[in-house]
């Protein structure tokens, strides 16, 4: 039988065991390295990182945050705004200053911008698009760098058997789309064509990556699938009205280019009658009929996420998951469908044409 002495140690060496108890729950569940399998889980252990340095105190500290953006076009532009919105309000405005460049689509101009990013010792660089993130890594191993608007990372930076991590100093965002989903699309909204065009910039390596899955998922629903590919903008106009002629429908890819010339492309193809289901909604507006999209402001916020937990908490990229969007939308132009006579099924969400 216990004295009163006895039970009052009893009692403190118990509070004590279940503090401590608690205390490691909270280290095991908070300072785990996140091998997530989807990209919902990355992301969400991304905000609860960041979510929980917001009080953190940073005194007069300011972080200069270099943003080389490509080219300016719809969707690069949402998820440039989408990264500074948040890191702005994670941080405070007092806290960051942006540099926001802009390439004007030429990747010689990217690297010149990242190499004055570096000079200057900025405290991370974010890169939006391929040529910039290109550009970021050749300029810098030691800089933090952060991609957005990136379709496949491996493929971008030569990365051999790529499993998440780039085991460098990048990490960030990819806009990559459910491709065999739109592909699905093509079959469902042009039941009727036999050969799909796919047109797309040969400069830019992800437009390759999804035009190969494309055409290996296209092949699959039976479709006779042809490549048209320009250098730049100047063979957009011939390039699109070769494949008008050859082909009963068109893909346009989540490509750069074709996002800054969508609409010369809709007055070569809607005349034509030919369909085009594009690779995202900024594509779509200009000159398709239908898209299974992304938010790049959404991609833009979650990349804003990542950079508050290198910049506060200390998060190495090379350690980071590259995280993906969490949801996908069927959008289609009604107008475009109308002229052109096609039927667009329940479930699609009305967009205007640009």
């Amino acid at each position: 039988m216990m004295n009163k002495k006895t039970k009052a140690s009893a009692a403190i060496l118990a509070s004590l065991l279940a503090v401590s108890m608690f205390a490691g729950c909270t280290a095991t569940e908070g300072g785990s390295s996140s091998t997530a399998s989807t990209a919902s889980t990355a992301a969400s252990d991304t905000e609860s990182k960041a979510e929980s340095g917001k009080s953190a105190d940073l005194g007069d500290k300011v972080f200069n945050v270099g943003v080389c953006q490509l080219v300016q076009h719809e969707a690069l532009d949402a998820a440039t705004k989408g990264f500074q919105d948040k890191l702005t309000e994670l941080l405070g405005e007092d806290h960051v200053k942006f540099d926001v460049q802009n390439a004007q689509g030429d990747s010689t101009n990217c690297a010149t911008i990242c190499n004055q990013f570096v000079s200057s010792s900025y405290d991370l660089i974010m890169a939006n698009a391929t040529p910039a993130l290109q550009a970021a890594s050749a300029a810098t191993t030691e800089i933090p760098i952060l991609a957005t608007s990136i379709t496949e990372y491996g493929t971008a930076l030569e990365i051999q058997n790529f499993n998440g991590k780039t085991g460098i100093n990048v990490s960030g965002t990819s806009d990559l789309a459910p491709l065999k989903d739109q592909a699905a699309m093509v079959k469902e909204l042009c039941p009727d064509a036999k050969t799909v065009g796919i047109i797309y910039c040969s400069a830019e390596a992800n437009s390759k990556y999804q035009v190969n899955v494309m055409t290996e998922s296209l092949t699959e629903l039976g479709y006779s699938v042809k490549e048209y590919t320009f250098a730049d903008s100047n063979d957009v106009a011939q390039v699109t009205q070769t494949a008008c002629s050859e082909c009963d429908a068109l893909y346009v890819p989540t490509d750069n280019t074709a996002a800054s010339n969508a609409q010369l492309i809709d007055s070569i193809a809607l005349p034509a009658k030919k369909p085009i289901i594009a690779g995202e909604e900024g594509i779509c507006k200009g000159c398709g009929i239908a898209t299974l999209s992304i938010s790049y402001y959404d991609i833009g916020t979650k990349t804003g996420e990542m950079a508050y937990d290198i910049l506060v908490n200390g998060a190495k990229p090379a350690e980071m998951d590259i995280a993906y969007a969490p949801k996908f939308e069927k959008k289609y132009v009604a107008a475009r469908c109308e002229e052109l006579g096609i039927t667009i099924p329940d479930g699609y969400e009305a967009i205007a044409a640009e």
